[in-house]
């Protein structure tokens, strides 16, 4: 009899998928959409992180990057809601399911404008889950006009000026109160997919704030979001890597500053300075000084902000039960009389 035993693929991960598992439908935007990158590097992100399916819910709005969740874990639950009411959605969704993991594919438009009141009361509540917004400053489905991200003398392709300033969505999610706060380039993989897998095991709300160039109406002369001007500007904070709890810890790092923040779940994200901008990422002011002060050079500063990773979330906040309130049965829901009696002794 053979005593030879199966040996897991290498190609799966710790729940025993295959990252085509985590694959959605084919896209219908633009070809060369930086939307698209985006979607590539969540279904990478939740992969590595071994993250089941079965266990993520796919918020979004309205726009072109609300259309994401269709191409990506297709095998995920997906709420597409009003434009701009994603995260009073979201927070609904994380309060009766503590357990879900919440992917929010936000825009530009769909956060900084008709959601920006939305936004802001996630932050406040410090609602767990990733909340990534694809910014290319411009609202692609209804033909490239301005967003409110968009830079002040930025140029459309029909030669129009933006004569306003621009809403940092960076600078404002740590004015807001947000603990965990990164931008980065849809076309970074080796920066974005450890960000991602970061977020996605953060304790709280998590704000990537992604440059994604529309490349039918925003990737022209002018355009601040568009592939040349990002590739000139970009400045990189970091180098980042993911340790997970399972994997033999390596670092193969050079020589320099490195800093190690421990995760909720045992996974440890690892960085490197690579700019001469110095940065301690667990000081929200020093991460809004430079933030104001890259805006003077127009350089585009990417990688990890700031990040709490001791903060409480809402459910903590709320002492809230760990799994669905769905799930709940008779015993565990009715009061007993001494506990009933207590609940109207505070009436009387």
């Amino acid at each position: 009899m053979s005593t030879e035993t199966a040996v897991t693929p290498k190609t799966t991960n710790k729940v025993g998928l295959e990252k085509k598992d985590y694959a959605g439908g084919p896209s219908t935007l633009c070809t060369g959409c930086g939307h698209d990158s985006i979607s590539a590097h969540i279904m990478s992100a939740t992969f590595l992180n071994g993250t089941h399916p079965h266990d993520i819910a796919k918020m979004s709005g309205i726009g072109c990057s609300s259309k994401t969740p269709a191409y990506y874990i297709s095998k995920s639950f997906g709420f597409n809601s009003m434009h701009g009411r994603m995260a009073p959605i979201s927070t609904g969704a994380k309060v009766v399911n503590g357990q879900i993991k919440l992917i929010g594919m936000s825009g530009d438009g769909d956060t900084a404008s008709i959601g920006l009141g939305g936004f802001a009361h996630l932050i406040r509540r410090n609602v767990e889950m990733c909340y990534l917004v694809a910014n290319n400053g411009v609202y692609g489905l209804t033909k490239g006009q301005f967003s409110a991200t968009a830079d002040k003398g930025a140029k459309q392709k029909n030669g129009a000026y933006n004569p306003f300033d621009t809403i940092d969505i960076c600078s404002m999610a740590l004015d807001l109160g947000c603990t965990f706060v990164a931008r980065s380039f849809s076309g970074d993989a080796k920066q974005l997919v450890p960000l991602l897998q970061a977020a996605m095991k953060h304790k709280g709300t998590a704000v990537i704030d992604i440059i994604s160039p529309c490349i039918t109406f925003n990737n022209h002369d002018g355009s601040t979001k568009s592939y040349t001007y990002v590739r000139e500007h970009d400045i990189s904070l970091q180098e980042l890597g993911i340790i997970q709890p399972m994997d033999e810890i390596k670092v193969d790092y050079a020589e320099g500053a490195r800093q190690a923040v421990q995760l909720p779940d045992g996974s440890t994200l690892t960085l490197k300075k690579l700019a001469k901008q110095e940065l301690d990422i667990t000081d929200r002011y020093a991460a809004m000084r430079l933030l104001n002060e890259s805006k003077k050079t127009n350089d585009i500063l990417t990688g990890l902000f700031y990040i709490d990773s001791k903060s409480e979330s809402l459910n903590d906040t709320l002492n809230l039960v760990e799994g669905s309130l769905a799930f709940l049965n008779e015993k565990e829901l009715r009061p007993t009389k001494t506990q009933w009696n207590e609940i109207l002794s505070d009436f009387v």
